[in-house]
């Protein structure tokens, strides 16, 4: 059953707007927890970092992981048109029929890791407007995406990582980012898919002639996700807002997955404390986005796949912090003296 309703862009500054915060006393007891445990203190670095993160969002001294979801949103992008990626838009559809039938990376590593994989299609036959000619999605349709997003969470997830499909989403991420954090085309552009110098080159003027053109300082937080963003950009704030009001933990993917979420904190600078980023993307601005949200990647591994597949490979490491903080002795129980 779907948690809200999306069909204005008032609806989506509510939304952010009130939002429920972390449960402290179950972080602090988390926190006590690690304290009492057989190891110095601190020893076990940021997987500490990641049992109380947990405990504070799911509202338990010892947090638990049973059903993790990997959540795929797949978007074709009308500025692909201005040569933009190394790969045709077609390759878009392609890509989710190897996801269907098992082929692709995110396929193995969801397999391995336990969780359930969804791949969500958001029109596939009809790419967003080129957005240096126009906004990308009406408000409508950013709603509509926003909506598809939020209500593909399933029943019971409890964990809950977000992951892109999308020729020319590298150059509406960019674009996306630049709106919202400033700064020049050149700082946000990376190779995506694999463009040459010249291509590269040609994916820096096409996103400052958007900018250019559609003066994103004026614009509100909503308006520059209909603006540059793609539907499955769109999904994931959906689906990362969602999440939030259910008091799921997210791990998001990569450049282009933060770059989505990142809109929210246009509108509540608060809006991603519920958020980790799983790995630092080889892509060119997620360096300068992490900064910018205050966010440390989990992993540092030179992926720049997408698909969710840096999310995934940072459950495994989310399962390490559970299985220390769950299973290990305290002091008490092992008859360890502690540290004076």
């Amino acid at each position: 059953m779907p948690i809200f309703a999306v069909t204005s862009a008032q609806d989506f500054v509510r939304l952010v707007s009130d939002l429920p915060g972390v449960d402290m006393l179950a972080h602090d007891k988390a926190v006590s927890r690690q304290a009492s445990l057989t190891k110095p203190a601190g020893s076990l670095g940021r997987l500490e970092e990641l049992a109380i993160w947990l405990a504070g969002w799911q509202g338990k001294e010892v947090p638990s992981i049973t059903k993790p979801c990997c959540l795929v949103f797949a978007g074709n992008h009308g500025v692909a048109a201005q040569g933009v990626s190394a790969f045709p838009s077609e390759v878009t559809a392609q890509m989710v029929s190897n996801f269907k039938n098992g082929g692709a990376a995110i396929n193995q590593l969801a397999r391995l890791a336990g969780a359930e994989f969804k791949v969500i299609e958001l029109e596939l036959d009809q790419p967003t407007e080129d957005f240096t000619i126009a906004p990308a999605m009406s408000e409508a349709e950013c709603c509509a995406a926003i909506q598809a997003g939020a209500d593909a969470i399933p029943d019971q997830a409890d964990f809950l990582l977000l992951g892109e499909m999308g020729i020319g989403n590298t150059t509406s991420a960019a674009a996306l980012a630049m709106a919202i954090f400033g700064g020049k085309a050149s700082e946000w552009v990376g190779a995506g898919t694999g463009l040459d110098a010249t291509g590269l080159a040609r994916k820096v003027e096409v996103v400052s002639r958007a900018i250019n053109h559609h003066q994103p300082e004026k614009l509100s937080a909503f308006e520059c996700l209909r603006t540059f963003g793609g539907r499955e950009l769109a999904a994931i704030v959906g689906a990362t807002l969602a999440a939030r009001h259910c008091r799921i933990p997210v791990m998001l993917d990569g450049f282009i997955t933060t770059a989505a979420a990142a809109v929210m904190v246009r509108v509540n600078p608060f809006s991603l404390d519920h958020v980790m980023i799983g790995h630092m993307s080889a892509e060119l601005g997620h360096k300068r986005l992490a900064m910018e949200l205050n966010k440390r990647p989990l992993l540092d591994l030179d992926m720049r796949l997408g698909e969710a597949s840096g999310a995934v490979v940072a459950l495994m490491i989310v399962q390490a912090a559970l299985a220390t903080h769950q299973g290990m002795a305290t002091f008490d129980q092992a008859k360890v003296s502690p540290h004076d």
